[in-house]
């Protein structure tokens, strides 16, 4: 009796867990689509959806993004990164084919970092200049590349550790693609559980200004929520004032 019970635990903790994934996807599923109902329109050019023929580089993608972007936008290409694609990645990018013509959906396990694996995957992707937009999505706050900036005695895993954040980082973007589209939701309160050693922790109000400061100096910035403007200094405190009040933010970068 005793092992049988043993056996039954065992499977039902086994479907605890399974339940558990599940729920997981589920919820990125439906968090993803609400999303993209407030990044959609940065993919507008002059007020339109023209997205034919154009080509797409998703940075940290959720590999579900794409596919509603290819279902409801049809552009040409469709490429995803991340350095942990989600477990269900590659049976979507094979179903994919069947729904999403003429749109080719690819995911690629990879950081934004590793410059021999992108250059692979470029070449791979038959890339000879850059791609119409790089979406950024969620991920701008683990592409910190500065030393810790946090006052304390740094661990060698670093997992306490949080680097600064370099604006530099929009150039290298912008090297990939005409324009960057950011989405970024920040809790500064609240544990960055993907974080990697440094490269992660979310960012404050305070980081907030400071990026925004420079990159309206350099780029064109156009912000489509939480308010619609086009960002310079007579619009950066207005920002910054409604950046104190929500979660998320969203905005395009072109050079």
């Amino acid at each position: 009796m005793t092992c049988e019970n043993n056996g039954l635990t065992k499977r039902l903790l086994k479907c605890e867990e399974e339940l558990e994934d599940c729920n997981n996807d589920l919820q990125t599923w439906t968090n993803s689509l609400e999303e993209l109902s407030e990044i959609e329109d940065a993919f507008k050019t002059d007020g339109k959806f023209e997205l034919d023929g154009k080509a797409i580089l998703d940075v940290g993608t959720d590999c579900v993004k794409p596919l509603y972007i290819a279902l409801k936008f049809k552009p040409n290409k469709i490429v995803g990164i991340n350095e942990k694609l989600p477990s269900f990645s590659s049976n979507l990018e094979q179903e994919s084919r069947l729904f999403t013509k003429p749109t080719k959906i690819r995911f690629y396990n990879s950081s934004l970092f590793d410059d021999v694996m992108l250059g692979k995957i470029l070449e791979e992707e038959r890339m000879d200049g850059k791609f119409d937009f790089v979406l950024v999505s969620k991920t701008l706050h683990h592409l910190r590349k500065g030393k810790c900036d946090e006052e304390h005695e740094c661990r060698e895993d670093e997992k306490c550790c949080k680097y600064g954040f370099k604006t530099e980082i929009f150039e290298e973007l912008l090297e990939l693609g005409n324009r960057v589209i950011i989405y970024e939701t920040f809790f500064p309160q609240e544990k960055d559980e993907d974080k990697v050693r440094g490269r992660g922790g979310y960012f404050t109000t305070k980081e907030w200004e400071k990026i925004l400061a420079v990159i309206s100096d350099k780029y064109k910035v156009e912000f489509i929520t939480p308010i619609r403007c086009h960002l310079d200094n007579k619009e950066l405190e207005n920002v910054i004032a409604k950046l104190r009040q929500v979660d998320y933010v969203c905005f395009y970068v072109e050079k």
